[in-house]
């Protein structure tokens, strides 16, 4: 019997789309003074704009992977697509903040259904010794997909105003359903020995292991989210940088952590234990996060360490997101646990940035928010600890 060769058009393909919709993530806070501006939208209501995707995602991810292993992934995608399309497609032509906070709202939606299915498609794309390198290759779809917005948003913005990201998102995400339509064959799982029934979500679910990873995930969020709100508030409030510079200085340290997560997925390839990458990523995380934020070196080496931050941060990424290779006993579980990976993600961001905004307001010190990113990456290195012991007794891992 031939085995079929990873298909890597097909894996790519499906990371393509999420490339595509995770411009719908980074394109509003590039956007919000325009559109604060257009709609007269105040702090509260372009604070919703900003946000619904991720509160969204906080409340909802782990319903969407359940919903996505029920009707399946290619048709996941598809809908997510399509719905993602309409959205940003209404968007364009929304008169008032109700009209646009509805448009996020369902691009929140699409959004979901895109992250959640996507990786059972590189899955069914990649032959088991290709998985977890191809699931890696997916773990970079948001750093890429916001890193690209903010790369080009200068160069876009002069010409259409906030509409001309809208379009680009149009451009992707349509583009995407092209692609994905056209290696649509290559995502055909093998014939399931038995049907899909609720106690696959169930013995998902009761494993410890994806939730020790969630969580992980989760400490790794909080310190992500922390520099990217950290970094163009020193460029540009303390530094005095102007603002495309201040943009593409960001953006720099965004697109950096799409080869930190290659590299991961390139060593759990290598059977590296997933809980000794996070441990150690968790580690030089918190190192790098006392330098970063103590005022105590120049500021070209303090900005070099914060690329070094967010390369060690694909590590975790890398580790958690392509584990479905090994948690999931059938296909019908690779939704159900990318949905609650995507949730705890969510959860860091969304509890992450507040917290650290009222020490910070508190004091004045920027300092002060290692006492939330300091807690977040002693709580990674436990968790990676944790991780590593149950790894030692499962031959899937291994």
């Amino acid at each position: 019997m031939t085995v079929r060769a990873t298909d890597w058009l097909a894996v790519c393909a499906a990371a393509g789309c999420g490339i595509a919709v995770a411009i719908n993530v980074g394109k509003v806070p590039i956007a919000l003074g325009l559109l604060r501006e257009e709609f007269a939208l105040s702090l509260v209501s372009a604070g919703w704009v900003a946000s619904m995707l991720s509160t969204l995602a906080v409340f909802t991810a782990l319903f969407f992977g359940v919903l996505c292993d029920r009707i399946g992934h290619l048709r996941m995608a598809g809908i997510g697509l399509a719905i993602s399309i309409a959205a940003t497609l209404v968007g364009l032509f929304v008169h008032d903040g109700a009209g646009l906070l509805l448009s996020r709202f369902c691009e929140g939606v699409g959004f979901l259904g895109i992250v959640v299915a996507a990786p059972g498609l590189v899955s069914a794309a990649a032959q088991p010794a290709d998985r977890r390198f191809a699931l890696g290759i997916w773990a970079t779809y948001l750093p890429a997909g916001v890193g690209l917005t903010m790369l080009v948003a200068p160069l876009l913005l002069p010409l259409g105003g906030w509409r001309s990201l809208w379009l680009l998102s149009i451009a992707g995400l349509a583009l995407s359903a092209l692609v994905l339509y056209r290696y649509r064959k290559a995502y055909a799982h093998p014939p399931a020995t038995s049907p899909h029934s609720l106690s696959d979500i169930r013995e998902a679910l009761m494993q410890p292991m994806p939730w020790l990873l969630g969580l992980a995930l989760c400490s790794w969020a909080i310190q992500y989210f922390a520099l990217i709100v950290w970094l163009p508030t020193f460029f540009k409030e303390q530094r005095g940088m102007p603002a495309g510079m201040v943009a593409l200085l960001t953006a720099a340290v965004v697109v950096v952590n799409v080869p930190g997560n290659l590299f991961g997925g390139a060593l759990v390839k290598r059977h590296f234990h997933r809980g000794s990458l996070i441990m150690t990523a968790s580690f030089m995380a918190s190192m790098l996060s006392l330098a970063v934020y103590l005022d105590l070196l120049p500021d070209l080496p303090r900005y070099l360490l914060c690329l070094a931050l967010s390369f060690c941060g694909g590590l975790i990424s890398a580790s958690v997101l392509s584990s479905t290779e090994a948690l999931a006993r059938t296909p019908h579980q690779i939704g159900t646990l990318q949905g609650l990976f995507i949730q705890c993600a969510n959860l860091g961001q969304f509890f992450g940035p507040p917290l650290i905004a009222a020490l910070v307001a508190r004091s004045g010190l920027w300092q002060d928010a290692l006492w939330v990113t300091g807690s977040a990456a002693i709580s990674g290195m436990l968790l990676g600890m944790a991780i590593y012991r149950i790894e030692g007794r499962q031959v899937a891992f291994n």
